[in-house]
């Protein structure tokens, strides 16, 4: 028997050490990012969340939620909240922080979601290169841009991106994804999201 040498202990030990990091780094972070947000919200009102951890955040959910529904089934919910979005969208100052943050919520949850329509985006002609984007605008004629449209471009790695414009020859739908495996597959740099149910993390032999 082959008396094991001291680089063949450290690498068998790194080699579990990362794939045991591959483990429990995903859910370590998961847990500290749900912890952060629990606790910051709980927080808001220092004294009811010494007294019952957790009652404030479970208050803001349930008053968040409850907001949605009125707003959306109720006429005189509807009118008070369009009556207020109209107030704060024509206030100066005011309307320079809530509008963009209205648009960039709205995108990503709620009926007017932007980001459901995944295409590909030829970004490079010779050599031929292409990128997964999300369709935003169809339509760029009012900016004197005809045939083109908006592509927004996320980073992997990331909550940020770019828009682009180009023409839509340039672009065409994404077959066999849907938008949020897309969403996956561009922020994950291509490791995610095309085969969602496949283990792409494995230990290497």
């Amino acid at each position: 028997m082959k008396k094991p040498t001291f680089e063949n202990i450290a690498n068998f030990f790194l080699k579990n050490f990362f794939q045991g990091l591959v483990i429990i780094g995903p859910i370590g972070l998961t847990i500290f990012v749900i912890w952060y947000i629990v606790s910051a919200i709980d927080n808001i009102i220092p004294s009811v969340a010494k007294e019952i951890p957790g009652l404030v955040f479970v208050s803001t959910i349930l008053m968040t939620a409850i907001l949605g529904y009125l707003g959306n089934k109720f006429v005189v919910g509807r009118f008070f909240f369009d009556t207020m979005d109209s107030l704060l969208e024509k206030t100066p100052g005011v309307k320079h922080i809530y509008t963009p943050t209205k648009d960039v919520m709205s995108s990503f949850v709620g009926d007017k979601k932007k980001f459901n329509d995944p295409v590909w985006v030829k970004t490079n002609e010779n050599p031929e290169i292409w990128r997964i984007g999300f369709l935003t605008q169809k339509e760029m004629s009012d900016v004197d841009k005809h045939n083109y449209v908006a592509v927004y471009l996320p980073h992997s790695y990331a909550i940020s991106g770019w828009v682009i414009v180009t023409e839509e020859k340039n672009i065409k739908p994404v077959v066999g994804m849907t938008a949020a495996s897309a969403m996956k597959f561009a922020v994950s740099g291509g490791v995610a999201g095309f085969h969602s149910d496949d283990n792409i993390f494995k230990a290497p032999e």
